[in-house]
This record gives structure tokens, C-alpha cells and sequence, in this order.
């Protein structure tokens, strides 16, 4: 936490989104499944570099799966810390299937409110959520993840004390970021989609 006497400006934390893959294009459901970007996502991910690059991070972490990986290396943090905690929703036997197709046999389905059978729940992706706020609350600094679109999701309802499922209401395209951060002592989401 943040203390209200404290002087110094309090840390912010920037997410973002790996680059396009061919999955991401189609609207695949792609969790683990270790899909490299397309070209037009290397694109998207050197195009990070430059607004990156005016900031210094204390940390800097990344899912370990490609995509993720390779969008800090093109932004320009090659040397990111690989954490488990930042590797997307287990879709279990959704994985690599549209929205589309599963409601065909669930009419309504959504991730945070039904989950994916044989992968995991909204709540789960929560308590590995909430893991890494704990890593970048101690990390003395700004700190800047690479991930993937769900559990960017729910990772920034959990910074702003929301159950996981809320996550629902955050977008978060390919190559985009949020900046979380605090307004006094409280954990807000400071802007969104850039």
C-alpha cells in the first residue's frame, strides 16, 4: 500500500497485450497453446519500443509463452522475467474454439461466468492474479508485464479489488496497454487501451 504522507509518487503498474497471432485474428480461444506472432503482430509489438522507452520499470516480467515473450523482446525488454502467474486462462476443451462454436452447445457461455471445462475457473485465474500484484506491490518501482487478453483482464479487476469475473468489462486489443496505479491509497485503473 500506499501511504498518504508518503512523498514520492506512487508506482504504477503498465500491462500489455502480446501482438496479433493467427489465433487472436480468428478469435480462437488461445491459452496454452504456444502460437508465435503473425508479422503484422512483430509489428504491432516494435511499435510498443517507442513509447516503452521513456520509462523505467524496477521490474519487468512476461508470460513465458512465445507470443508474450516475444512482444517484450520486440518492444525492447528481452530480458524479462518469465512468471507462470502470467500465462492466459486455461480454456481445457475450449481451447483453440470461437465463442461462436461453443455456444452452440452453451447458449450464453462467456469465460468469466462459466469457466472452461478441464481448465480453469474465473476465481483460479484470480488467485494467480492476485500472486503477481503481490510480486509488483513488492517490487520498489513501475513495473511492466507482457501477457495475454483474459488474465490482463482479470489481473487489472483484482488490482481495482474486484471479484476475477469482472474482468469481463475490460478489452484490452492486441499491442494494447493499461497503466494501473493509485490515487492516494486506493488502487485505481489509470488509463486504458493505449
Amino acid at each position: 500500500m500506499v501511504s498518504s504522507a508518503s512523498h514520492e509518487p506512487a508506482p504504477e503498474l503498465v500491462v500489455v497485450r502480446h501482438g496479433e497471432t493467427e489465433w487472436s485474428r480468428t478469435g480462437r480461444h488461445t491459452g496454452r497453446t504456444d502460437v508465435p506472432l503473425t508479422d503484422a503482430g512483430r509489428r504491432e509489438a516494435e511499435h510498443l519500443r517507442g513509447w516503452l522507452s521513456e520509462r523505467r520499470f524496477a521490474l519487468v516480467l512476461t508470460s513465458p509463452l512465445q507470443r508474450a515473450a516475444e512482444t517484450a523482446r520486440l518492444a525492447g525488454y528481452p530480458d524479462a522475467e518469465r512468471s507462470d502467474d502470467l500465462l492466459e486462462w486455461d480454456y481445457g476443451r475450449y481451447e483453440g474454439r470461437t465463442t461462436p462454436e461453443i455456444r452452440a452447445e452453451v447458449p450464453g457461455w462467456t469465460v468469466f461466468r462459466h469457466g472452461a471445462p478441464g481448465g480453469e475457473s474465473s476465481d483460479a485465474v484470480g488467485a494467480r492474479a492476485d500472486a503477481a500484484i503481490a510480486r509488483v506491490l513488492g517490487a520498489g518501482g513501475d513495473v511492466l508485464v507482457f501477457a495475454h487478453a483474459h488474465v490482463l483482464r482479470v489481473l487489472t479487476a483484482r488490482w481495482l479489488d474486484l471479484p476475477a469475473r469482472e474482468g469481463r468489462r475490460l478489452v484490452l486489443g492486441t499491442a494494447r496497454a493499461g497503466v494501473l496505479g493509485f490515487e492516494r491509497e486506493t488502487r485505481v485503473l489509470l488509463r486504458w487501451g493505449i
